[in-house]
Protein backbone atom coordinates (compact mmCIF):
# COMPACT_ATOMS: atom_id res chain seq x y z
CA UNK A 1 0.00 0.00 0.00
CA UNK A 2 1.51 3.09 -0.89
CA UNK A 3 1.61 6.17 1.47
CA UNK A 4 0.36 9.36 -0.20
CA UNK A 5 1.64 12.65 1.02
CA UNK A 6 0.40 16.19 0.06
CA UNK A 7 3.02 19.15 -1.08
CA UNK A 8 1.42 21.89 0.51
CA UNK A 9 2.90 24.74 -2.06
CA UNK A 10 -0.28 26.39 -3.01
CA UNK A 11 -1.07 27.07 0.67
CA UNK A 12 2.64 28.31 1.68
CA UNK A 13 1.87 32.36 0.86
CA UNK A 14 -1.24 32.57 3.55
CA UNK A 15 -1.11 29.48 5.72
CA UNK A 16 1.62 28.39 8.46
CA UNK A 17 2.65 24.72 8.77
CA UNK A 18 0.85 23.88 11.76
CA UNK A 19 -2.26 25.56 9.23
CA UNK A 20 -1.00 23.36 6.42
CA UNK A 21 -1.56 20.48 8.67
CA UNK A 22 -5.08 21.05 9.43
CA UNK A 23 -5.54 21.72 5.48
CA UNK A 24 -3.73 18.21 4.77
CA UNK A 25 -6.66 16.77 7.04
CA UNK A 26 -9.45 18.36 5.76
CA UNK A 27 -8.63 17.31 2.35
CA UNK A 28 -8.16 13.68 3.58
CA UNK A 29 -4.97 13.42 3.70
CA UNK A 30 -2.80 11.99 6.49
CA UNK A 31 1.03 13.21 5.82
CA UNK A 32 2.42 16.13 4.30
CA UNK A 33 5.69 16.58 1.85
CA UNK A 34 6.95 19.64 3.63
CA UNK A 35 8.16 21.67 0.38
CA UNK A 36 10.57 24.57 0.48
CA UNK A 37 8.92 28.40 2.52
CA UNK A 38 11.18 31.20 4.49
CA UNK A 39 10.05 30.29 7.07
CA UNK A 40 10.93 26.67 7.52
CA UNK A 41 13.59 25.49 4.94
CA UNK A 42 14.09 27.45 1.91
CA UNK A 43 15.76 27.21 -1.38
CA UNK A 44 19.71 27.15 -0.49
CA UNK A 45 19.34 28.85 2.77
CA UNK A 46 20.01 28.26 6.52
CA UNK A 47 16.76 26.78 8.15
CA UNK A 48 14.61 29.34 10.07
CA UNK A 49 13.36 26.74 12.88
CA UNK A 50 13.47 27.34 16.54
CA UNK A 51 12.53 24.80 19.60
CA UNK A 52 9.00 27.00 19.79
CA UNK A 53 8.15 26.63 15.85
CA UNK A 54 8.76 22.50 16.11
CA UNK A 55 7.09 22.68 19.36
CA UNK A 56 3.96 24.47 17.07
CA UNK A 57 4.06 21.86 14.58
CA UNK A 58 4.67 18.93 16.71
CA UNK A 59 0.93 19.81 18.35
CA UNK A 60 -0.70 20.17 15.14
CA UNK A 61 0.46 16.90 14.22
CA UNK A 62 -1.17 15.31 17.32
CA UNK A 63 -4.26 17.70 17.09
CA UNK A 64 -5.18 16.70 13.34
CA UNK A 65 -3.47 13.02 13.06
CA UNK A 66 -1.89 14.20 10.53
CA UNK A 67 2.38 13.64 9.95
CA UNK A 68 5.27 15.12 8.65
CA UNK A 69 6.19 12.08 5.71
CA UNK A 70 9.04 14.26 4.49
CA UNK A 71 11.01 17.22 4.38
CA UNK A 72 11.44 18.78 0.58
CA UNK A 73 14.97 20.64 1.04
CA UNK A 74 16.86 22.01 -1.60
CA UNK A 75 20.12 22.75 -0.86
CA UNK A 76 23.32 23.38 -3.39
CA UNK A 77 25.48 20.69 -2.05
CA UNK A 78 26.69 19.62 -5.00
CA UNK A 79 28.13 23.51 -6.00
CA UNK A 80 31.68 24.11 -7.38
CA UNK A 81 32.45 27.07 -5.20
CA UNK A 82 34.01 25.41 -2.05
CA UNK A 83 32.77 28.00 0.18
CA UNK A 84 28.97 27.42 -1.14
CA UNK A 85 29.39 23.94 -0.75
CA UNK A 86 30.25 23.71 2.78
CA UNK A 87 27.61 26.80 3.39
CA UNK A 88 25.12 24.19 2.04
CA UNK A 89 26.35 21.11 3.97
CA UNK A 90 26.23 23.24 7.29
CA UNK A 91 22.07 24.03 5.98
CA UNK A 92 22.34 20.02 5.67
CA UNK A 93 23.32 19.63 9.07
CA UNK A 94 20.46 21.45 10.82
CA UNK A 95 18.12 20.17 8.43
CA UNK A 96 18.83 16.55 9.37
CA UNK A 97 18.25 17.81 13.56
CA UNK A 98 15.22 19.23 12.64
CA UNK A 99 13.89 15.93 10.95
CA UNK A 100 15.02 14.25 13.74
CA UNK A 101 13.20 16.70 16.75
CA UNK A 102 10.15 16.18 14.38
CA UNK A 103 10.21 11.99 13.76
CA UNK A 104 10.05 13.07 9.94
CA UNK A 105 11.30 9.63 8.67
CA UNK A 106 12.31 10.66 4.98
CA UNK A 107 14.40 13.54 3.21
CA UNK A 108 13.56 14.12 -0.65
CA UNK A 109 15.55 16.68 -2.58
CA UNK A 110 17.70 17.43 -5.81
CA UNK A 111 20.92 16.94 -7.02
CA UNK A 112 21.37 20.73 -7.63
CA UNK A 113 25.31 21.48 -8.72
CA UNK A 114 25.76 23.35 -12.21
CA UNK A 115 24.83 21.46 -15.49
CA UNK A 116 27.25 23.53 -17.02
CA UNK A 117 30.15 22.53 -14.64
CA UNK A 118 28.88 19.15 -13.98
CA UNK A 119 31.98 17.03 -13.57
CA UNK A 120 33.12 19.41 -10.79
CA UNK A 121 29.66 19.53 -9.69
CA UNK A 122 29.60 15.48 -8.83
CA UNK A 123 32.51 15.68 -7.46
CA UNK A 124 31.26 18.15 -5.00
CA UNK A 125 27.88 16.12 -4.32
CA UNK A 126 30.27 13.22 -3.24
CA UNK A 127 32.45 15.13 -1.28
CA UNK A 128 29.02 16.18 0.64
CA UNK A 129 28.00 12.75 0.88
CA UNK A 130 30.74 11.81 3.06
CA UNK A 131 30.09 14.29 5.34
CA UNK A 132 26.91 13.72 5.65
CA UNK A 133 26.62 9.72 5.51
CA UNK A 134 27.32 9.81 9.43
CA UNK A 135 24.24 12.54 10.33
CA UNK A 136 21.87 10.68 8.09
CA UNK A 137 22.86 7.03 9.79
CA UNK A 138 23.05 8.75 13.26
CA UNK A 139 19.17 10.07 12.98
CA UNK A 140 18.24 6.28 11.01
CA UNK A 141 16.85 8.92 7.95
CA UNK A 142 15.89 7.41 4.48
CA UNK A 143 16.89 9.97 1.73
CA UNK A 144 15.32 10.15 -1.79
CA UNK A 145 16.96 12.23 -4.68
CA UNK A 146 15.69 13.45 -7.77
CA UNK A 147 17.18 15.01 -11.10
CA UNK A 148 15.63 18.46 -11.41
CA UNK A 149 16.09 20.59 -14.42
CA UNK A 150 19.06 22.31 -14.23
CA UNK A 151 20.72 19.94 -11.80
CA UNK A 152 23.90 18.72 -12.37
CA UNK A 153 22.59 15.56 -13.75
CA UNK A 154 19.45 15.68 -15.27
CA UNK A 155 18.74 12.59 -16.99
CA UNK A 156 16.97 9.48 -15.20
CA UNK A 157 19.73 6.78 -16.13
CA UNK A 158 22.72 9.00 -15.15
CA UNK A 159 20.33 10.28 -11.73
CA UNK A 160 20.30 6.42 -10.97
CA UNK A 161 23.61 6.15 -11.55
CA UNK A 162 25.34 8.61 -9.46
CA UNK A 163 23.01 7.08 -6.43
CA UNK A 164 24.29 4.07 -6.84
CA UNK A 165 27.53 5.13 -6.41
CA UNK A 166 27.26 6.21 -2.85
CA UNK A 167 26.14 2.81 -2.19
CA UNK A 168 23.78 3.12 0.61
CA UNK A 169 20.19 1.15 1.16
CA UNK A 170 18.99 4.37 3.04
CA UNK A 171 19.61 6.81 -0.37
CA UNK A 172 17.58 5.74 -3.22
CA UNK A 173 15.82 7.94 -6.21
CA UNK A 174 12.84 9.79 -6.52
CA UNK A 175 11.26 9.53 -10.04
CA UNK A 176 9.27 12.78 -10.88
CA UNK A 177 6.85 12.74 -13.05
CA UNK A 178 6.38 16.56 -13.90
CA UNK A 179 10.21 16.48 -14.94
CA UNK A 180 9.83 13.22 -17.10
CA UNK A 181 10.58 14.84 -20.52
CA UNK A 182 13.26 16.39 -19.37
CA UNK A 183 14.72 12.61 -17.51
CA UNK A 184 14.34 10.90 -21.20
CA UNK A 185 14.98 14.10 -23.38
CA UNK A 186 11.25 13.77 -24.47
CA UNK A 187 12.15 10.40 -25.89
CA UNK A 188 12.07 7.96 -23.35
CA UNK A 189 8.95 6.10 -22.55
CA UNK A 190 8.49 6.58 -18.02
CA UNK A 191 7.73 2.91 -17.54
CA UNK A 192 11.29 2.34 -19.12
CA UNK A 193 12.62 4.99 -17.00
CA UNK A 194 11.09 3.84 -14.32
CA UNK A 195 12.34 0.24 -14.46
CA UNK A 196 15.78 1.65 -15.47
CA UNK A 197 16.02 2.70 -11.52
CA UNK A 198 15.00 -0.83 -10.34
CA UNK A 199 14.91 -1.41 -6.45
CA UNK A 200 16.24 2.30 -6.13
CA UNK A 201 12.83 3.64 -6.95
CA UNK A 202 11.28 4.33 -3.74
CA UNK A 203 9.51 7.77 -4.66
CA UNK A 204 7.64 9.56 -6.69
CA UNK A 205 6.01 12.92 -7.58
CA UNK A 206 2.90 13.28 -9.34
CA UNK A 207 1.79 15.60 -11.36
CA UNK A 208 1.25 16.22 -15.38
CA UNK A 209 3.03 18.08 -17.88
CA UNK A 210 2.98 18.96 -21.40
CA UNK A 211 6.24 17.90 -23.53
CA UNK A 212 7.82 21.03 -24.29
CA UNK A 213 10.06 19.16 -26.74
CA UNK A 214 7.16 18.29 -29.01
CA UNK A 215 6.61 20.08 -31.89
CA UNK A 216 10.35 20.56 -33.25
CA UNK A 217 10.98 22.07 -29.44
CA UNK A 218 8.02 25.20 -30.68
CA UNK A 219 5.23 24.25 -27.90
CA UNK A 220 7.22 26.45 -25.85
CA UNK A 221 9.26 29.83 -26.59
CA UNK A 222 11.81 31.22 -25.12
CA UNK A 223 13.54 34.04 -25.58
CA UNK A 224 16.33 34.95 -26.69
CA UNK A 225 16.35 32.07 -28.67
CA UNK A 226 19.09 28.83 -26.86
CA UNK A 227 18.82 30.95 -23.43
CA UNK A 228 20.24 28.88 -20.65
CA UNK A 229 17.33 27.92 -19.34
CA UNK A 230 14.53 25.05 -18.76
CA UNK A 231 10.78 24.78 -18.20
CA UNK A 232 7.87 22.41 -17.07
CA UNK A 233 4.39 22.84 -14.82
CA UNK A 234 3.29 20.74 -12.19
CA UNK A 235 -0.16 20.63 -13.49
CA UNK A 236 -3.10 17.92 -12.28
CA UNK A 237 -3.21 14.59 -14.15
CA UNK A 238 -4.70 14.75 -17.54
CA UNK A 239 -3.53 18.85 -17.87
CA UNK A 240 -0.37 17.22 -20.09
CA UNK A 241 0.85 14.73 -22.08
CA UNK A 242 1.83 12.06 -19.40
CA UNK A 243 0.50 8.72 -20.37
CA UNK A 244 -0.93 8.19 -16.72
CA UNK A 245 -3.02 4.41 -17.65
CA UNK A 246 0.34 3.32 -18.76
CA UNK A 247 1.54 4.11 -16.22
CA UNK A 248 -0.53 3.27 -12.92
CA UNK A 249 -0.57 -0.34 -14.92
CA UNK A 250 3.09 -0.30 -14.69
CA UNK A 251 3.08 0.74 -11.19
CA UNK A 252 0.84 -2.13 -10.12
CA UNK A 253 2.09 -4.96 -12.33
CA UNK A 254 5.70 -3.76 -10.20
CA UNK A 255 3.89 -3.72 -7.44
CA UNK A 256 5.23 -0.44 -6.10
CA UNK A 257 4.56 0.31 -2.61
CA UNK A 258 6.66 3.24 -1.66
CA UNK A 259 5.82 6.69 -1.11
CA UNK A 260 3.50 8.93 -3.21
CA UNK A 261 3.62 12.82 -2.95
CA UNK A 262 1.04 14.64 -4.87
CA UNK A 263 2.66 18.03 -5.86
CA UNK A 264 0.63 20.04 -8.42
CA UNK A 265 1.50 24.04 -8.27
CA UNK A 266 0.81 27.14 -9.52
CA UNK A 267 -3.42 26.28 -9.70
CA UNK A 268 -4.23 27.61 -6.18
CA UNK A 269 -7.57 29.45 -7.21
CA UNK A 270 -8.77 25.76 -7.43
CA UNK A 271 -5.98 24.14 -4.67
CA UNK A 272 -8.30 22.32 -2.58
CA UNK A 273 -10.36 20.42 -5.20
CA UNK A 274 -7.31 19.98 -7.53
CA UNK A 275 -5.94 17.87 -4.58
CA UNK A 276 -9.11 16.01 -3.40
CA UNK A 277 -9.42 14.65 -7.13
CA UNK A 278 -5.16 13.81 -7.25
CA UNK A 279 -5.62 11.58 -3.92
CA UNK A 280 -9.06 10.37 -5.18
CA UNK A 281 -7.56 8.97 -8.51
CA UNK A 282 -4.06 8.09 -6.62
CA UNK A 283 -6.01 5.79 -4.07
CA UNK A 284 -7.89 4.41 -6.85
CA UNK A 285 -5.14 3.32 -9.00
CA UNK A 286 -2.79 2.14 -6.59
CA UNK A 287 -4.98 1.00 -3.62
CA UNK A 288 -7.96 2.65 -1.41
CA UNK A 289 -6.68 4.04 1.73
CA UNK A 290 -3.15 4.71 0.55
CA UNK A 291 -2.93 8.03 2.70
CA UNK A 292 -3.31 5.49 5.64
CA UNK A 293 -0.25 3.97 4.96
Amino acid sequence: MVKILLDPSMYHPHLSVAEELHKARELGFDHLELSPRADFHEWHHYPKVDRHLIAEVTQAMKDTGVSIGSLNPVFDWASPDEQERQAQVRNWRRLLEIADALEVPLIATEFSGDPNRARQSEAQFYRSMEELIPHFEKYGLECTIEAHPYDFVEENDRAVQVIRGVDRDWLNYEFCFPHAFHLGQGARDVREMMDYAGDRLKHLHIADVFDHTANVGNRYIMNPPGVDARIHQHNEIGNGEIDWDASFAYLREREYDGTVSVCVFGWEEEADAINVRMLERIEKELGQGGSRA
